[in-house]
């Protein structure tokens, strides 16, 4: 894994005004992943769209760490249906 595809939790508590422990719950939960290298905690790149979400939904709309959970858990689901009924209608439209 390369370090430039990292981001420090330091800096994402910076950035957006954050408790480390916030980052940490997440993590624990299963929301996002943190990585650690040499005793320092990381995001990496990709998962910093998801941690945006989160973030909005927990500080905008007040939502607790068990909301978060269950709206991620409802939206992966959705995605999953999309990829489902985009790849029936690729098989569908074989037979037309």
């Amino acid at each position: 894994m390369n370090l430039e595809e990292l981001i420090a939790t330091e800096e994402l508590c910076e950035r957006y005004s954050v408790e480390h422990t916030f980052i940490r719950s997440l993590n624990n939960s299963g929301l996002i992943e943190v990585i650690t290298v040499e005793k320092r905690e990381y995001v990496h790149c990709d998962n910093m769209a998801n941690f945006e979400k989160l973030l909005r939904l927990h500080f905008d709309l007040d939502i607790n760490l068990e909301g978060l959970e269950a709206i991620k858990h409802l939206l992966d689901r959705q995605n999953k249906l999309k990829e489902e009924n985009l790849a029936l209608r690729n098989r569908l439209g074989l037979y037309e």
